[in-house]
């Protein structure tokens, strides 16, 4: 697949150093397609930090960023890889505040919807930019508490052309333990945080239990913002 964003990542960063070395790359993908949670810019990043390590290329992560950043906007955050700020269209990123223990259930009506699509639905103006946190939240409830004051403003022209992005948000929102709901960047895969893994497991269990042609998956974050399956 010529049009594999991991694959046109190592082009690109070939032809950007100059390099005419070889690498082999296998990719092992359990994410729907077109899903909006940065699954192809994940595996674009991840591929961009691989073989300046397998190259010993003298690259930073500034510089990898922005070699990404010509293939997607989501990309550079991918190359942090840590909580960010975003801002202007995915190329100005800065450090974020660590986030406390959480839970995650991520669910997706399995079907694709392109982000350009979306974007070109979309009907008027953006929200503010968010504010800044005044410190890191000290719990998944605070900080779901201070998420709820903010909106996707991509939800509405999502569900316009998949209506179902509507029952998988209302059925996240009836799961015990949810303490935000929202869709993720331009759908159609939404979201539910709990106060932890295991509460988020015990709800991913649930709803894949009800509604078994959903694709469903939990995860979490450690406090400090490790990653937890």
């Amino acid at each position: 697949m010529d049009d594999n964003l991991a694959l046109r990542a190592g082009r690109l960063l070939a032809q950007h150093v100059g390099s005419v070395a070889a690498a082999e790359l296998h990719l092992e993908k359990h994410l729907p397609v077109a899903a909006g949670i940065g699954g192809g810019s994940a595996d674009a990043a991840a591929t961009l930090r691989a073989l300046r390590e397998l190259w010993r290329l003298a690259i930073d992560d500034a510089e990898l960023a922005a070699i990404g950043a010509r293939l997607g906007a989501d990309i550079p955050v991918c190359v942090r890889s840590e909580t960010a700020w975003v801002s202007g269209i995915g190329e100005r990123v800065e450090p974020g505040p660590p986030l406390p223990e959480l839970g995650v259930v991520l669910v997706n009506p399995r079907r694709p919807l392109p982000t350009a699509t979306v974007f070109a639905a979309r009907q008027g103006g953006f929200a503010a930019p968010a504010p800044r946190l005044a410190e890191p939240p000290r719990d998944a409830v605070a900080f779901a508490r201070w998420l709820a004051a903010l909106r996707n403003d991509l939800t509405a022209a999502a569900i316009g052309l998949a209506p179902e992005i509507g029952d998988v948000l209302a059925a996240l929102g009836n799961l015990a333990g949810a303490l935000l709901v929202r869709m993720s960047g331009s759908g159609a895969t939404c979201f539910a945080l709990f106060e932890n893994r295991a509460a988020a497991m015990r709800a991913r269990d649930a709803l894949a239990a009800a509604e078994p042609r959903w694709w469903c998956a939990a995860g979490g974050l450690i406090a400090g913002g490790g990653v937890s399956r």
